[in-house]
C-alpha cells in the first residue's frame, strides 16, 4: 500500500491482531477486516500457537498482499505481542496502528469509526461504556468486574475515560514514539491501561467512540484472575506515584533525581 492509498486523514494503517490458538478465528477475522476497510493492512502476531494458527496465517498472507505474519518465539503476553507489532509497524513506515482481538469480539465493521475519529485525534479508544456502546453475551459477574475496574481506574488515575481497559483502539505512530512504548512494563490486559495512561499524561488528544463488544464464539478467553490482579496492582502504584508528584509540585519541591520516572 502506498501512502496515497492510505486511509483518508490518517495515512498508512496497520491492524495488529495478536493470536494464540486462534485457528478457528484467524480466517474469519482477517476476511472481515479486509471486507470492512480494504485500505488497511493486517499483521497477525502469532505466539507460536500449537493449534497451527501461524501456518493458517501464512497461507492467508500468501494469498493477500495486505496480510502479513509475525512469528514469535512463544506465549509472552498481550503486551509483548503488541510491542513487537508496533516495532514492526514503525520499521515498515506506517502512520497509525490499530489493536484488535482475533476472536471477533471487536467488530471490524466498526473500524472505520475509530479511523475517522483518529483523523482529528492522536489516539482513539473503542468504548463499551458510553452511549451507543454495548456488551453482548457476557455473564453479569464479568460485566460488573469490568465496569467496576474502570471506575477504580478513573478514581485512581484521574483519567476521564469510561473504558480504559478495552482492547479495540487506534494510535498514531508519533504518539507511540513519544510515550516510549518499548519501555511499557505491563504484559497482560493492564498493558491497555498503561498505554492510555501514558498517552493521557503526555497531553495527547485521546477520544472515545462507542463500540459493540461481543464475547467470542470460538476458542477460550485469555482473561484470568491473575491478569485482573496485575491490572489492579499496577493502577494502584501509578495512582500513588501521580499523587506524590502532584503533592511535591504543590509544595514547590521536585523528586530526588534518582526517584524520577518519565513514565509509570
Amino acid at each position: 500500500m502506498s501512502e496515497a492509498e492510505g486511509y483518508p486523514g490518517v495515512g498508512r494503517v496497520l491492524v495488529i491482531i495478536p493470536t494464540y490458538n486462534e485457528a478457528d478465528n484467524v480466517r474469519l477475522i482477517t476476511a472481515r477486516v479486509r471486507a470492512a476497510v480494504p485500505d488497511v493492512d493486517i499483521l497477525v502476531a502469532d505466539d507460536n500457537s500449537p493449534d497451527g494458527t501461524g501456518a493458517i496465517a501464512d497461507e492467508l498472507a500468501l494469498a493477500d498482499d495486505h496480510i502479513f505474519v509475525l512469528h514469535r518465539q512463544g506465549k509472552e503476553g498481550l503486551g509483548a505481542a503488541y510491542k513487537a507489532g508496533f516495532a514492526w509497524a514503525k520499521d515498515k513506515g506506517y502512520d497509525a496502528v490499530v489493536e484488535m482481538d482475533a476472536d471477533g469480539s471487536h467488530a471490524p465493521e466498526e473500524l472505520s469509526k475509530l479511523l475517522d475519529a483518529l483523523g482529528s485525534a492522536d489516539a482513539v479508544l473503542g468504548t463499551r461504556y458510553i452511549p451507543g456502546g454495548s456488551v453482548h453475551n457476557w455473564p453479569m459477574h464479568r460485566l460488573l468486574l469490568s465496569r467496576g475496574g474502570n471506575i477504580y481506574i478513573r478514581m485512581a488515575l484521574g483519567m476521564p475515560f469510561r473504558d480504559a481497559t478495552g482492547g479495540y483502539r487506534a494510535y498514531r505512530m508519533t504518539v507511540l514514539d513519544a510515550i516510549d512504548v518499548a519501555t511499557v512494563a505491563s504484559t497482560g490486559y493492564s498493558f491497555q491501561v498503561e498505554l492510555a495512561w501514558r498517552t493521557f499524561k503526555g497531553g495527547f488528544k485521546l477520544v472515545e467512540v462507542p463500540i459493540t463488544f461481543t464475547e467470542r464464539e470460538h476458542g477460550v478467553s485469555k482473561m484470568s484472575g491473575n491478569i485482573f490482579k496485575e491490572q489492579l496492582l499496577r493502577v494502584t502504584v501509578w495512582g500513588a506515584q501521580a499523587r506524590k508528584e502532584s503533592l511535591l509540585n504543590l509544595l514547590g519541591r521536585k523528586p530526588r533525581q534518582e526517584q524520577r520516572q518519565t513514565w509509570p
